[in-house]
């Protein structure tokens, strides 16, 4: 049997699984991911971003956690990895929290990352700014993905 994919996925695909233009492929990976195809994976930082999110999608929030998706902790190391990237200037201080999640699942060692950030985060020139932190500083390649990119078809 072949091992399942654990993936990481920021609040974008939360959220894209109600908005019309992300809707199809973001509900195909939750599809996925209930079906026991992949393992979803979200941090810290998700739970705090869900606060502010509207409720349908706080809902299915609380249905993945029912579902048993792992929440990965912050750590000093995953928040000093953050900082390099802002120190190369990948980001800006004020998408901190962009950086933050690429470093949790980079430290975390996940096989894929899925974001709908196009400006941030799954940025071809941007992934691999963040590769070339990775490994000066030790770390594996990590790899950036869309929902549209990454479902079973």
């Amino acid at each position: 049997m072949l091992r399942k994919l654990k993936i990481y996925i920021d609040t974008s695909v939360i959220g894209g699984y109600f908005d019309e233009e992300f809707s199809l492929w973001s509900q195909k990976l939750f599809t996925d991911f209930r079906k026991g195809k992949i393992l979803f994976y979200i941090s810290t930082i998700t739970e705090t971003e869900i606060t502010d999110a509207p409720d349908e999608v706080k809902g299915l929030y609380y249905e993945m956690l029912e579902s048993g998706v792992s929440i990965l902790q912050e750590s000093e190391e995953s928040l000093n990895l953050a900082d390099r990237y802002i120190e190369e200037a990948i980001l800006t201080k004020n998408f901190r929290d962009d950086a933050r999640h690429i470093a949790v699942a980079t430290v975390h060692d996940m096989d894929l990352l899925v974001s709908w950030n196009f400006k941030h985060i799954v940025h071809y020139d941007k992934i691999k700014k963040f590769n070339s932190v990775n490994i000066k500083e030790g770390y594996k390649l990590i790899d950036i993905y869309s929902p549209r990119e990454v479902i079973d078809e």
